[in-house]
């Protein structure tokens, strides 16, 4: 099998695998579906020795680009619609629970921890709408779940997040809550704006090269934990918003669309955002706090 040709080389490409190390049986089915699906993408396009060497560049290139405020292949898989796919194959859903999607590449650990109703907000400016973000999270029975961790960040008026920008003051915008005994959480913030990816180096040549735009919906992300239950990574999105039904990376589920609406006077913000969650019970983390 040594001795390769064109018909042959796959069949023996796979045969390698654990032949000289042990490998476990996942490694085992990812890598054969791999090198089955690379080697039949480059007979399907007829693959050139250049144009494999442009690509070898270009990934060189991407991970030039990344550094701690910018994942680039993360914003690659979400440009192709990878992230998201693999977000669904993560965390299917059977039952009430809330729609998961994608952690995308501007997340920041270890933002500030805040009482429940306080501002996000450390910068103003002159567009922005300020708002009043509030719900629940429940279980799959419809119970407020206390002491619930939501981890929130998104983008100032200018359509840049924080990390992006020079002229922002750490951790804008971004914060940590907790829910009250009710499973109620409550924030101030701004409503989000619609922005571009950044479409510059390598993610940018991606976007031109697929004839696609770099645009995103405004949005609202959150990560929502507690010990017991599933993390939720998710995001809401404005339904006034531009771009829901043509999303940069098709990370927009009709579940996930709420309303801005004016907020009463007691509130003192311009808007009002209401949206509940439901997580999904961990049965294995739940079954090890109860023994």
């Amino acid at each position: 099998m040594g001795i390769v040709n064109l018909e042959n080389i796959t069949d023996v490409v796979i045969a390698s695998l654990g032949k000289h190390g042990e490998i476990t049986e996942r490694q085992r089915d990812i890598m054969t579906a791999l090198i089955r699906h690379l080697h039949a993408f480059c007979k399907d396009v007829n693959l050139q020795h250049g144009e494999f060497l442009e690509g070898c560049e270009y990934l060189k290139r991407a991970g030039q680009t990344c550094d701690e405020n910018r994942q680039e292949f993360i914003l690659l898989g979400d440009i192709l619609g990878v992230e998201v796919l693999v977000d669904m194959l993560s965390n299917p859903i059977d039952g009430p629970e809330s729609e998961s999607t994608v952690l995308g590449p501007f997340y920041r650990e270890n933002p500030p921890v805040l009482p429940k109703g306080a501002s996000t907000i450390q910068k103003h400016y002159d567009t922005e709408e300020t708002a009043y973000f509030e719900g629940y999270i429940r279980d799959a029975a419809g119970n407020g779940i206390a002491g619930v961790t939501l981890d929130v960040w998104e983008d100032a008026p200018n359509g840049i997040y924080e990390n992006l920008d020079p002229d922002q003051p750490e951790y804008n915008l971004r914060g940590r809550f907790e829910t009250d005994e009710n499973g109620h959480y409550a924030f101030v913030a701004v409503r989000p704006v619609p922005y571009p990816i950044p479409d510059t180096e390598t993610a940018g040549e991606l976007l031109r090269y697929m004839g696609h735009h770099p645009y995103r919906p405004g949005h609202m992300h959150f990560i929502i934990s507690k010990d017991g239950y599933r993390q939720l990574i998710s995001q809401i999105y404005d339904g006034d918003s531009k771009w829901l039904d043509d999303d940069s990376v098709f990370a927009v589920k009709d579940s996930l669309i709420g309303k801005f609406k004016p907020a009463p006077k007691e509130l003192g913000t311009d808007l009002h955002f209401q949206f509940d969650f439901v997580l999904k019970a961990d049965a294995a983390a739940q079954a090890v706090a109860a023994e």
